[in-house]
């Protein structure tokens, strides 16, 4: 796990966000506090967190409506977010996870859970980069594959082109043909072995493309694999 990851936490009661200053920053954390989700707000835009300790019940503004306007922020969306509250209920918690909160922990908490339940969310958001990335790169080499076969179509219509252009030079009964005809035929083989070439080239992007698709057909998509780390953190 990497312990310069930086973390913000949110709380009204300043002996919280003290304790957790001082027990963050010891494990190598970067901190950074806010007293409500007013200052909170200010804080996420110059500190760009990588994941946000946030009480619910706090003034000005709820850690609930924080959660909203950040989530609703494409530059903030992506921030995990645990929130703390001195409610057990389980409808509530139902509704912050829906909310996008990552995880949920109800006072009173244990801080070696706190910060087991912390690097589980860090660890579950580099997964989720990691399979975007993923994904990133097999879209870019479905397109790279879209783009090289029209390229193909367009080289082997320039070919049958040239073997018109061939066919015209043999036929045309110019002074000099009898000349010419071994570079024709040396042109008419290069031809061949070009659309070979270009048959063999074609056939393995065929097979890269039959590789991928099933690839894509086992590996979990991006909502599904959410909404199972989702579900095991309700569990949990």
């Amino acid at each position: 796990m990497n312990t310069q990851k930086k973390i913000l936490i949110v709380d009204d009661e300043t002996i919280n966000l003290d304790f957790f200053d001082v027990m963050l920053s010891k494990l190598g954390f970067s901190v950074e506090k806010a007293i409500d989700g007013v200052e909170a707000l200010e804080k996420v835009k110059r500190f760009f967190p990588d994941l946000i300790l946030l009480d619910n019940i706090m003034p000005r503004m709820s850690g609930w409506e924080l959660t909203k306007i950040l989530k609703s922020d494409t530059k903030f969306k992506e921030i995990p977010i645990v929130m703390f509250s001195a409610l057990d209920d389980v409808k509530d918690k139902v509704e912050g996870f829906e909310l996008g909160v990552d995880d949920y922990i109800t006072k009173p908490y244990n801080f070696s859970e706190v910060l087991a339940r912390i690097r589980a969310v860090l660890r579950n958001r580099e997964l989720y980069a990691q399979i975007m990335v993923r994904e990133s790169r097999l879209s870019l080499a479905e397109e790279l594959s879209s783009d090289m076969k029209r390229n193909l179509l367009d080289f082997v219509k320039s070919l049958d082109e040239l073997d018109e252009s061939i066919g015209a030079i043999g036929s045309g009964g110019m002074e000099g043909a009898q000349a010419n005809t071994k570079i024709l035929e040396e042109v008419s083989e290069k031809s061949k072995r070009v659309r070979k070439q270009v048959a063999e080239l074609d056939a393995r992007i065929e097979k890269t493309i039959a590789e991928w698709e099933n690839l894509k057909k086992n590996e979990i998509r991006l909502p599904l694999l959410e909404t199972q780390i989702r579900k095991n953190m309700i569990q949990e």
